[in-house]
C-alpha cells in the first residue's frame, strides 16, 4: 500500500469513529502563544509535552531549523497574522540541539539535487537569475546564536508590536528539557 493510500484509509476509519471530537477548539490559541520551531521529527509531540502545551492551546509554526530567513517572508507573516488576527500574545522560538540544519552544506545539497535529476543548466540559471545558493542552502553554526538571531529579527520587526515579548529556547531532543537563550520578558 502507497502512503497516501494508507493515510486515507486511516482518515476514513478516524471520521467514521468520530476521533475528531476530543481535538475540537476553535483557532484562536488558548494560551495566546505562538512557537516557532524546528521541524525535526523529534520534536513532534515531546516539544508540546515539554512545553505543557495541548491542542487549542498555541499556533505552531514549524521550519528548518527555526529559523526565520526572510524578515518578510512566509514565517515572519505567519507569526504577525498569529498575533494581530489570532489573539497571540507571546512568541517562542524552539531550536534544538543535535539539528540538522548545523551541518547543512549548500555544495553536499546541490550533489544530492543533480544526482535527483536537476540539471546544470537549472542550477546556472537560477544562479544567475540572483539565488545565491550559498545563502538560500545554509545551515547554523551555533544553535543557540542562531535561535537569538531569529528572536532578534522577530522583536525588531517594523511590524511586530513593541509589548509582544519574543523568548527563544532550545530544547534537548533526547530529554526534553528546554535551555533558555532569550528571556522576552527582560529584553
Amino acid at each position: 500500500m502507497k502512503l497516501l493510500d494508507e493515510i486515507l484509509s486511516y482518515n476514513e476509519n478516524f471520521v467514521e469513529n468520530r476521533e475528531y471530537e476530543k481535538f475540537q477548539t476553535d483557532k484562536f490559541p488558548q494560551k495566546r502563544l505562538v512557537i516557532l520551531s524546528c521541524m525535526d521529527t523529534r520534536l513532534v509531540e515531546l516539544l508540546p509535552k515539554a512545553m505543557n502545551v495541548g491542542n487549542g492551546d498555541a499556533k505552531i509554526i514549524k521550519t528548518a531549523g527555526a529559523l526565520v530567513s526572510h524578515p518578510f517572508g512566509s514565517i515572519m507573516r505567519s507569526i504577525l497574522v498569529a498575533v494581530y488576527e489570532l489573539g497571540a500574545g507571546e512568541v517562542c522560538v524552539v531550536g534544538h540541539y543535535d539539528c540538522g540544519m548545523a551541518s547543512l552544506k549548500a555544495e553536499n545539497t546541490l550533489k544530492k539535487m543533480k544526482e535527483r535529476g536537476v540539471s546544470q543548466e537549472k542550477l546556472e540559471t537560477l544562479h544567475y537569475s540572483g539565488v545565491n545558493f550559498e545563502k538560500f542552502l545554509h545551515g547554523f553554526d551555533c544553535v543557540e546564536d542562531s535561535v537569538k538571531h531569529s528572536v532578534a529579527t522577530i522583536r525588531n520587526h517594523p511590524l511586530m508590536p513593541k509589548d509582544v515579548p519574543v523568548h527563544g529556547l532550545v530544547i534537548d531532543p533526547k530529554t526534553g528539557r528546554l535551555d533558555t537563550m532569550v528571556n522576552g520578558y527582560h529584553v
